[in-house]
């Protein structure tokens, strides 16, 4: 069954969404009926750990350019996904989400995350007033920074419209190394309950001190660039033409998505991860993920060393 997102704060925070297996999907969720949840720290709200990235999401109007798209956001919420993260700066994605969902009435069941102009160029209540004009929404679950662009004034506004009810979690968002001390500031100074960061078994900077202070501050974080292998790699072309090791049936991973994935939502201070998602079947297999049970610390070791052995 689907449930909405309200229906879920009603019911209460733990609750858990009940899931048959699908005729699209056979083998599914053979591991459990239930898919796995993660708290946000600031409020209780427990979400499904698998999301979308969406910056490839900028297409046209055509129908031949957004069906695959439509498809793929009713699959994904369908089988109890939440989280689609999207961004000014992806062209026409803001939109196109916002167009999508209404046509498929899937707003309420869906935890929509958008940023700020990176650039910094449309700045305050005009910049926030786009990302709603565009998502065809009157309340946003989480506006992020983006690459901190005009950080202090930028979370101010935020916070004039958290306190009005149309935002519900706003922090920042990086996608590079290079920019984890900036991520580190505003995790010290300024009042935030979510951020974005890139994380994965391949790119694990943001372990040391990121991560680490997320979970002291009581910060949700979702993670972007999963599949990232570090050195302008990923983690499929550092394991192309390989078979999955024997231990990834130990915590039911079918397929390498689901083997990285599972190592990423693993991780403690870990909300959510948001794969670029744009087809059916990678949904599938994504929300696969969630499925079963959650990996220990001696576990995540364990996958480290195997995959710094490559």
């Amino acid at each position: 069954m689907t449930i909405s997102r309200r229906q879920a704060l009603k019911a209460g925070a733990g609750t858990a969404i009940a899931l048959g297996a699908s005729a699209q999907a056979p083998g599914l969720f053979a591991q459990s009926g239930t898919l796995i949840k993660k708290t946000i720290p600031s409020s209780g709200e427990m979400i499904t750990p698998i999301g979308i990235g969406t910056n490839r999401y900028g297409v046209g109007e055509s129908e031949e350019e957004r069906a695959p798209l439509r498809d793929t956001m009713a699959r994904f919420a369908e089988l109890g996904g939440q989280v689609m993260d999207t961004a000014a700066a992806y062209g026409t994605s803001e939109s196109v989400i916002g167009d999508l969902a209404a046509e498929l009435g899937i707003r309420d069941d869906l935890f929509l995350v958008t940023k700020t102009d990176i650039r910094g160029n449309v700045q305050g209540a005009e910049g926030l007033q786009m990302g709603f004009d565009k998502l065809r929404t009157d309340m946003i679950d989480g506006f992020l920074v983006h690459n901190f662009a005009n950080t202090a004034s930028e979370l101010a506004v935020m916070r004039e419209w958290r306190d009005e009810g149309k935002i519900r979690y706003i922090g920042g968002s990086t996608s590079s190394d290079n920019q984890h001390g900036l991520m580190i500031d505003m995790l010290e100074n300024e009042e935030v309950t979510l951020i974005q960061v890139n994380y994965s078994l391949g790119d694990r900077e943001s372990a040391e001190r990121v991560l680490p202070l997320a979970a002291d501050k009581g910060v949700a974080v979702m993670l972007n660039v999963p599949f990232g292998g570090g050195f302008g790699r990923s983690l499929f072309d550092a394991v192309e033409g390989m078979d999955l090791p024997d231990f990834a049936a130990e915590f039911g991973a079918e397929s390498w998505g689901q083997f990285f994935l599972k190592y990423s939502i693993s991780h403690p201070a870990v909300t959510v991860a948001i794969p670029g998602t744009r087809q059916v079947r990678h949904v599938n297999d994504n929300i696969g993920t969630a499925m079963g049970r959650l990996l220990d610390a001696s576990e995540r070791r364990r996958m480290e060393q195997w995959f710094d052995s490559l």
